[in-house]
């Protein structure tokens, strides 16, 4: 990575609540959560920025993918040499990082708009629980419980921010909601924009958040059992996403919608009771 990329990463780390949860590491462990932060943040980017065809992005993907069999084969990566002390010291596994990429290809390959339940399974998988698998090897938990957790935890975190982000994702022609949620609350979606200004997107979205709630309870019951790992930082990241979808509930999602943030003080109080005393 270039200074000036290293620097615009950093920048978008730390408008996040993820830059919260990752302050509470130790520095190794954190160098290697912000290198794994970094490379979704620059796939995300080729996927959303909407510059060039999609062809184009395709190509981008397809040599980063390349750049990851050089990184793995003891090759000389162009673009993911940054992710080699972490692949090295935690084990992260090439297919976590392939997976990813497979979640953007989703979005270039089509604008998505209501997929079915299985697809958007698929999608938050690959979007998010992959990211969760490289980062339980980061936090020393076992691949049992820390699976488990990823593949819970990722799918909360996802369905929390498609809902947080309805309107932004709408401006480029996107929705991750449900076909079934949508059908189920009489909307019949068609493109993006006009199936959030229904006002019966409400009742969807709280069949999203109900899903969301599931995965939190169980990602929760993992973390109860205290398997073994720094489970402080994942504890944290559901309590704020947990918070943020909770003040979501409270507002509704019936057009106008604002989009929720959590006050810095509440957010340092989640940090002081999750995050040290978790």
């Amino acid at each position: 990575m270039t200074a000036q990329e290293i620097l615009a990463v950093e920048a978008k780390a730390k408008g996040s609540s993820f830059y919260a949860a990752m302050r509470l590491m130790p520095r190794a462990e954190r160098e290697a959560m912000f290198a794994i932060y970094a490379f979704c943040r620059m796939v995300d980017d080729i996927a959303d920025d909407g510059d060039g065809t999609r062809e184009e992005r395709y190509a981008e993907l397809t040599c980063w993918r390349r750049d990851l069999d050089a990184l793995y084969g003891g090759g000389l990566p162009i673009k993911s040499g940054f992710l080699k002390e972490a692949v090295t010291r935690y084990g992260l596994r090439k297919q976590d990082f392939l997976a990813v990429i497979d979640g953007m290809e989703m979005d270039v390959h089509e604008t998505i708009v209501a997929p079915d339940l299985t697809i958007l399974d698929l999608y938050c998988d690959r979007v998010a629980s992959a990211v969760g698998r490289l980062s339980i090897k980061v936090f020393g938990m076992d691949e049992g419980p820390g699976f488990e957790l990823a593949h819970h935890l990722g799918r909360a975190l996802q369905l929390t921010n498609i809902l947080r982000d309805l309107d932004e994702d709408a401006g480029i022609g996107r929705l991750y909601l449900a076909r079934e949620h949508l059908e189920a609350a009489g909307i019949e979606p068609r493109d993006a924009k006009s199936t959030v200004a229904d006002p019966r997107i409400d009742k969807a979205a709280r069949a999203t958040a109900a899903l969301a709630h599931e995965h939190y309870a169980k990602a929760d019951a993992v973390l109860r059992a205290r398997p073994k790992g720094r489970i402080a930082t994942p504890r944290l990241m559901g309590a704020v996403y947990g918070e943020i979808l909770r003040a979501m509930e409270a507002q509704g999602w019936a057009p106008p919608r604002k989009r929720v943030s959590l006050p810095k003080s509440r957010l340092a109080m989640i940090v002081l009771k999750h995050g040290l005393f978790g």
